[in-house]
């Protein structure tokens, strides 16, 4: 009910000014808007019900318990209210009685900022001014007054427009007798800026929403702001509040929506204001209660008001879209900051005070430079409105929420020019709009409320749900933080404050990539029992007919005879200890069997067992025709600017991991491995996915985690699988099972499609999960033209789950030729690239030499070290100079190399988050045609993570007869530190590739 309230009485006012954003409004008309709309409620509803003997009279009573700002109101519509004002005994005056009626019916569109044709009725001054077509106000002359005319019809335009509130005859009789006494202006009376004239409404309930509350740095005191009044009270030694307030302020204008103790907690900064009227900015002594400093702010009323960290500087925000920035000792206002499209809601400063964020209705966040009010950036990925925003204690990082029930976290880059800050986290954060959100003090908690009627504790070093508060009383307005007691005190709609104590709330739980409900135990290296053998005997088809069988084991068996109305599954039983991992493969299509595996590892009575836990943390769809199962490329995503690499996508039950950003607007994600068939995780094996399905980004948790409800699903994933989820065994089954507890558990197998027969027979193999790996050499036998350079590939086969990084070093290189060593396969990655390049003034490679060279690769497994043989590149020939050399160069202003000697590679660092600038250098020996170096994959053998960034439709290319371009490297704020080298390719001229160039990836 009170969604609609706030709706109707939001677009109710100021019509034509207003009606574009009432509109975006109505499709947000739920409670939490309340938040920054109930004070236009309370605007037309202030005053308390009356006692129950005076709600009976007809006539209108003295407001006892109103504040000033209800006694200027009732005052100010029994002096002059137009619409029910039948004699002007003496002349109208313009403050009391005029200006309210042009600012109800005509100031929403011709003020001193907007000017509709160019006339302003918002002040005395401004009206004289008249418009470009002459004075609207002929003194002593109502007839021939151009705002008469106007306003009943005698002239055109007609005012107010077509569909808008017109003045009654009695504000059209009190404009007409003000002109003929002489149009008269407020001299020597002040004008009081908030003066409006509306009915005098009584509220039907004592409730007095809480529209903002602070606390003294020491929590010694706190201030609680309500409509038109502002009460502090002080913290008793048992941390509840003092019955009778210290201090009280009743007159103030309209709702205070903004509070802020400052210097040392002496004084408070309130902000307040009349919808549509003009907001108002007080600084009053905490110990005296006098006003320090007030000015009239902005055309609207205000929603933030802040102090910077030294005192010097305050910035206010409206409805108004404006930002202003004002001198804190004389209250000079020092410039307006323009740019946002919508309302101001709110405001925060950087630790250092130089900078200033802002949240919108117009879905963005801005960074300002206070000292000249310069624009640094703009931070657009919200979806909706943005309703809190703040730096970070460290002043590193900007946290922002609003409508779209989303935490966003950018990292604070741009302190030296006007550059993009990256955004390194989006959270879902609550079931409806996040209305508040504040850090503790050290900046290692932030606490958020939303809509929802919950209050949540976040971890800040992943931005982690610790604690949950659901069904507050009521919408969460003020939120303020005592790091003394290490509490949040909590004021709402419904006018009830509380503490939240913070204290012994336990770490949040974190995901892994691999989390199992029991420590894994290794293997010592002498098990290598073979297998035992096995036939299937019948029945076992039911738990206590499982077959016994004894681990390892092969089984043969046959998916043959019904049971039931059922097809034929078969059952075995074995017994397993905690912590080991055992691998079930299927050999059944390889063979040449009709069967379709499915196998699945049950408890001992036949019930499922949970492999792993996924909470979504953001929900998407795919917006871009369906994907088969194998598909590793084009996952076109909705949202998926907010997404990380290496993340988990969940869609119908396949897990995937991202691997590589869309390359432009025609493009989607990549996914593990990058390459071929994709990869499923967890065993789940890759499916078709249709246009518009739902999807989640999900972080993985062992089963009986506790989990922080965040509003979105958690999926639960079982042991069980159809097709190998690596894709190497075709249509069989490969499954890894880690044993949650002693005991007897159940392998089940099936047809998947529920076929059978007595043909689809079946090899089932149960064996220690044995970790390890192989690596290929892929680029044999080069010929390599002197003074030019090759590329290689070295390719590994990751067995049984083993992820971890491959070093393969290379030996034996023939006298004038190099080659790029060691190299890295980095961790989940199955490839590495290298180059191979010779002098110009190289030798030929004969007999021995040629023939010389041998690979290792070494890995680290289960905390041993492992080493396999690589073949090697066989024999090395010396080719003729290239028609083009390749090389990678710094750009001119772009980053420069941190070594740049003759004879040495160059050397370049970059850091998570940064995009620097190159450029590739084409030495032309006749060869005068383009010279492309692919798409995506253009930046060759970069770490995982950094890749060629800001690529068109035909990637990296060199036109013809041109020599150089610049080209960009971003680093992703996931990249690993590391040093790598990397080079760039083309399959121009016979195919070439660049001299290796090593960077350095530095956090």
């Amino acid at each position: 009910m009170i969604a609609n309230r706030v709706m109707m009485t939001e677009c109710g006012r100021d019509t034509v000014r207003r009606m574009p954003h009432c509109r975006r409004w109505a499709f947000v008309g739920t409670a939490w808007l309340a938040v920054f709309s109930v004070l236009r409620l309370e605007t037309v509803a202030a005053a308390p019900p009356p006692p129950a003997e005076a709600r009976t009279e007809t006539s209108r009573r003295p407001m006892k318990n109103a504040t000033t700002a209800d006694r200027r109101m009732s005052a100010a519509a029994d002096r002059s209210s137009a619409d029910n004002r039948d004699n002007v005994d003496a002349p109208p005056q313009f403050a009391a009685d005029v200006l309210p009626v042009l600012r109800k019916y005509c100031a929403g569109c011709h003020n001193d900022e907007d000017r509709e044709g160019d006339l302003s009725l918002e002040s005395y001054a401004s009206l004289r001014q008249g418009s470009p077509k002459g004075p609207v106000v002929l003194p002593g002359d109502p007839a021939n007054s151009r705002l008469l005319r106007v306003l009943t019809g005698q002239a055109e335009p007609q005012m107010p427009p077509e569909g808008e509130p017109r003045p009654d005859a009695g504000a059209i009789q009190l404009l007409r007798a003000w002109i003929e006494a002489g149009a008269k202006g407020p001299e020597g009376v002040r004008v009081d800026p908030f003066a409006v004239v509306i009915p005098a409404i009584r509220a039907q309930t004592r409730q007095r929403p809480i529209h903002a509350v602070a606390m003294t740095p020491d929590g010694a005191l706190v201030a609680v702001a309500r409509y038109g009044t502002v009460a502090v009270h002080r913290r008793t030694a048992a941390g509840k509040l003092s019955a009778k307030p210290v201090r009280v302020w009743k007159d103030l204008p309209g709702a205070v929506t903004s509070l802020q103790f400052a210097r040392g907690g002496t004084a408070l900064l309130i902000g307040a204001g009349m919808p549509g009227v003009a907001g108002l900015v007080s600084l009053r002594s905490v110990t005296d209660g006098k006003k320090q400093l007030e000015f009239v702010a902005h055309r609207d009323t205000i929603y933030d008001a802040e102090i910077s960290p030294d005192g010097r500087v305050i910035a206010t925000c409206s409805y108004d879209k404006t930002i202003m920035l004002w001198d804190a000792a004389s209250g000079k206002r020092l410039r307006v900051l323009r740019g946002h499209n919508g309302a101001v809601y709110d405001l925060g400063f950087s630790p250092d005070g130089r900078f200033l964020v802002s949240g919108s209705a117009d879905d963005t966040c801005k960074v300002w430079r206070v000292a000249d009010g310069q624009r640094m950036d703009t931070l657009g990925q919200p979806l909706k409105e943005v309703y809190a925003c703040a730096f970070t204690p460290d002043g590193r990082h900007i946290i922002a929420a609003g409508a779209d029930n989303n935490i966003r976290v950018w990292r604070f880059v741009s302190t030296d020019r006007p550059r993009i800050n990256p955004m390194i986290v989006a959270r879902f954060a609550h079931e409806g709009p996040v209305t508040r959100l504040i850090l503790t003090t050290d900046g290692r908690m932030l606490i958020t409320a939303g809509g929802d009627r919950a209050v949540k504790l976040w971890d800040t070093r992943e931005y982690i749900e610790r604690a949950v508060w659901e069904q507050q009383p009521d919408v969460v307005s003020g939120l303020a933080y005592d790091p003394a007691s290490h509490a949040v005190l909590l004021g709402r709609l419904d006018g009830s404050l509380d503490f939240l104590p913070l204290k012994d709330i336990q770490p949040p739980v974190r995901s892994g990539t691999t989390p199992t409900a029991a420590p894994v135990v290794v293997p010592p290296v002498t098990d290598q029992r073979p297998p035992r053998d096995f036939e299937e005997r019948e029945p076992n088809n039911a738990p206590e007919q499982g077959m016994p069988i004894e681990l390892p084991a092969r089984v043969r068996g046959v998916i043959a005879g019904r049971v039931g109305e059922l097809a034929d599954f078969d059952l075995y039983r074995f017994s397993a200890h905690r912590g080991e991992q055992w691998v079930v493969e299927v050999d059944a299509a390889r063979s040449k069997s009709p069967l379709d595996s499915f196998v699945e590892i049950l408890d001992g009575t036949g019930q499922r067992i949970e492999r792993v836990w996924l909470q979504a943390v953001r929900d998407s769809y795919f917006t871009f025709r369906g994907k088969n199962d194998s598909t590793v490329d084009d996952f076109r995503v909705f949202n998926w600017q907010e997404m990380k690499l290496n993340e988990f996508l969940y869609a119908n039950g396949e897990v995937v991991r991202l691997w590589l950003y869309p390359r432009g607007p025609d493009s989607g994600f990549m996914v593990y491995p990058g390459q071929g068939k994709r990869w499923g995780w967890f065993d789940t094996t890759p499916l078709a996915h249709a246009l518009g399905e739902p999807c989640y980004i999900v972080r993985p948790f062992p089963p009986g985690t506790r989990l922080v409800a965040n509003g979105l699903p958690v999926f639960k994933l079982y042991y069980e699988n159809d097709d190998d989820a690596h894709r190497e065994l075709g249509k069989d089954s490969r499954l890894t099972f880690t044993v949650p507890r002693d005991g007897e558990y159940l392998l089940k197998i099936k047809d998947v499609r529920g076929w059978e027969g007595k043909d689809y027979r079946y090899t089932v193999t149960i064996r220690p999960r044995r970790p390890d790996f192989r690596v290929t050499l892929q680029g044999a036998n080069p010929t390599v033209p002197a003074g030019g350079a090759r590329e290689f590939t070295v390719r590994a086969r990751r067995i049984d789950g083993f992820t971890g990084p491959i070093r393969i070093d290379i030996e034996g290189v023939p006298p004038g030729v190099h080659v790029t060593t060691p190299l890295v396969i980095e961790e989940n990655q199955i490839e590495a690239k290298g180059v191979m390049w010779a002098d110009e003034d190289a030798p030929a490679p004969k007999g021995e030499a040629a023939r010389s060279t041998r690979m290792r690769a070494t890995a680290q497994i289960w905390g041993r070290t492992v080493t396999r043989e690589v073949n090697n590149f066989g024999s090395i020939k010396l080719g003729p100079p290239p028609q083009f050399l390749v090389r990678i160069r710094p750009a001119e202003g772009g980053i420069r190399p941190v070594v740049d000697q003759p004879g040495q590679l160059l050397e370049f660092v970059i850091r998570p988050g940064q995009t620097v600038m190159m450029k590739v250098v084409i030495q032309r020996n006749g060869f005068k045609g383009a010279v492309p170096f692919g798409k995506e994959g253009s930046g060759r053998n970069l770490p995982f993570g950094v890749y060629i960034d800001n690529l068109g439709l035909n990637g990296l290319l060199v036109l013809e007869n041109e020599s150089e371009r610049v080209f960009f490297v971003t680093a992703d704020p996931i990249a690993a530190e590391q040093t790598r080298t990397f080079h760039l390719n083309t399959s121009a001229g016979g195919g070439q590739a660049s001299l290796p160039v090593i960077l350095h990836v530095r956090r």
